[in-house]
């Protein structure tokens, strides 16, 4: 295998070394102390790729440095055809960084090169396709961003090991995983097609007034607590033959199943029946899923947004009045704040934030809410009178949350019928086999015995529309700075944003992208006049128009960033505990 190019000249003119010169130099450096691994940073041209070194760890046991193969779209030789939409884009780079990490993978099992091969990593993917940094496709180049650990014995450099890692080693993952001619033309095909087809079918949601779609034969509960992947076999979904609907998607074929319309749709079931698994895959319904996942064609509107209690939550100036009113005190419902929020206020602001955010669907599991916030017996209001209750439990605001806003609400229940009254529709899981019950709980809604008051034709409250201080970001120097410890924490300084909340994320590159977005919010977008709302649509917008990498603060490699919604941005912001607000 040939791996040096003559040297050759950048656009800019400027003189790029190569990779015999890469190679010189890692030799020259072995046995020296590891600081002088920094005469490495740079580009250099490979006989197919460039090789750009942006940042060199400081020690051995720092996190690895960040590198970036370049490739000229040319030469990966990927079809046009695949490259013409964003969403073909966005699977096509999905796609390249699942090969790019089997190829390392596949080499780690190799004796001769399995330690120069783990020292090469790559942003891993799920069971979703997220828009990444992992891989990014403009329109001349393909550009994969790696973190290498660069080795060393104690702390001195070995110069020939990292050679083989560079100079042989990586080339042979480049050329399995970028050359068109290498890689698998039907997964890669499929891939796009999958995810052709699963824009369709949200897009024809809105279409046809539908929150969500389930498949007939989507496998929906998971391997384990631990793993994504589909349980083996676990009974297919079916959908109840009166909501079920047909797709015909852009690959020419028919999907069939479960499309559930807008309103108020209840989940009920005896416990272990599989009503949680439903909502679930309802919750990763807004993302699209790889084939083979088993959730493939389970389609959520983009902004569906579960809601859950979440005790001991920060809340600043938050409008709750629609839900809690008549505080002990005389403590204001329409700016609520504190510092330790309950369960009742918590959900209920989660609610308000949601909506504030654009939702358009709210799921809720009754596992996980608190009970007052849900619902209120009629033996419990004749115990309390209604002056001395606060709390409007949602099952009095989820109607006119509908007719006010249009903003739909799927409900898994199985302690308590109040909410039949309110429904559309009442499906039941049996033996994870969903049927429709409809009928069945309007009649046991109008018997006397189980009336209460739970409906409330009332409008449903005014939405928060909240406006961020500058004074809410102070923090100066190293303290002024966003680090991401697992997938939900945030810390700014050595302040905790806990986004543990926020269960529709599925990445910790998503966390480490939020992390990277209100650092950028507070930096360049916050102003003192755009509301939260507002202000997360001028960031969505600069991503947009410029790309993932824009919000990173590094040159060069961005690290490892997949894109959150609004919806996950807003809330993170809303947990950190240093955020002001104006006064209305």
């Amino acid at each position: 295998m040939i791996l040096v190019a003559k040297q050759v000249l950048t656009l800019g003119g400027f003189l790029l070394k190569n990779a015999t010169e890469l190679a010189q130099i890692l030799k020259s450096l072995d046995g020296q102390k590891y600081g002088a691994y920094k005469r490495l940073k740079g580009t250099y041209q490979f006989k197919q790729f460039q090789l750009a070194i942006d940042h060199i760890q400081v020690d051995p046991y720092a996190p690895p440095s960040k590198m970036r193969v370049v490739m000229n779209r040319d030469i990966a030789n990927i079809p046009n055809s695949l490259l013409d939409t964003k969403d073909k884009v966005i699977a096509v780079a999905d796609f390249l960084a699942r090969t790019f990490n089997e190829s390392i993978s596949s080499l780690k099992q190799n004796n001769q090169n399995g330690k120069a091969a783990s020292n090469i990593a790559i942003d891993q993917c799920g069971q979703e396709i997220l828009e990444r940094t992992a891989v990014v496709i403009n329109k001349q180049d393909i550009e994969v961003r790696l973190e290498i650990s660069l080795p060393a014995a104690g702390r001195k450099i070995l110069g020939k090991a990292a050679a083989s890692t560079l100079i042989e080693i990586l080339p042979d993952i480049v050329n399995e995983s970028l050359l068109y001619k290498n890689i698998d033309h039907t997964k890669l095909d499929t891939q796009v097609t999958l995810m052709l087809d699963q824009a369709y079918i949200r897009e024809e949601l809105e279409r046809r007034d539908l929150v969500a779609f389930i498949a007939n034969g989507s496998i929906l509960p998971r391997k384990s607590g631990v793993s994504d992947k589909h349980l083996p076999d676990a009974v297919a979904f079916t959908s109840p033959e009166n909501v079920e609907v047909q797709m015909a998607v852009p690959s020419g074929k028919t999907v069939t199943g479960m499309g559930l319309p807008k309103g108020i749709t209840l989940i009920v079931g005896g416990g272990f029946h599989g009503k949680s698994t439903v909502l679930e895959s309802l919750e990763h319904g807004i993302y699209n899923h790889i084939d083979g996942d088993g959730r493939e064609y389970v389609i959520t509107c983009h902004d569906a947004m579960k809601i859950r209690a979440e005790d001991g939550r920060h809340i600043e100036k938050v409008n709750i009045s629609p839900f809690i009113n008549n505080l002990p005190g005389n403590k204001d419902t329409q700016q609520f704040s504190t510092e330790n929020a309950s369960g009742s206020t918590s959900q209920a602001t989660n609610v308000m934030e949601a909506l504030e955010a654009g939702t358009s669907l709210l799921l809720i599991d009754e596992d996980t809410s608190a009970t007052n916030f849900m619902i209120r017996d009629s033996r419990m209001q004749r115990l309390i009178a209604p002056e001395k209750e606060p709390i409007t439990p949602f099952a009095s605001k989820v109607k006119p949350l509908y007719k006010d806003y249009n903003v739909s609400t799927i409900l898994i229940v199985g302690g308590s019928g109040d909410y039949f009254e309110v429904a559309d529709q009442v499906l039941m899981m049996d033996e994870y086999v969903l049927k429709d019950v409809t009928e069945n709980a309007k009649a046991i809604a109008e018997t006397p015995v189980n009336t209460t008051n739970a409906t409330n034709n009332s409008d449903f409250g005014n939405l928060p529309a909240r406006v961020p201080l500058k004074s809410s970001f102070t923090k100066k120097g190293k303290d002024n700075r966003f680090k991401v410890k697992g997938r939900y924490s945030i810390l700014y300084g050595k302040e905790l944003i806990d986004i543990s909340g926020l269960e529709q994320l599925v990445d910790t590159s998503q966390t480490q992208c939020l992390a990277a977005m209100i650092n950028y919010y507070q930096s360049h977008l916050l102003n003192e006049q755009d509301t939260l709302s507002q202000a997360a649509d001028k960031l969505y917008t600069v991503i947009q128009e410029q790309g993932l990498d824009v919000i990173s603060s590094f040159d060069g490699h961005p690290g490892n960033l997949a894109l959150p919604r609004k919806q996950e941005f807003c809330a993170a912001l809303n947990r950190y505990r240093g955020l002001k607000v104006k006064n209305d």
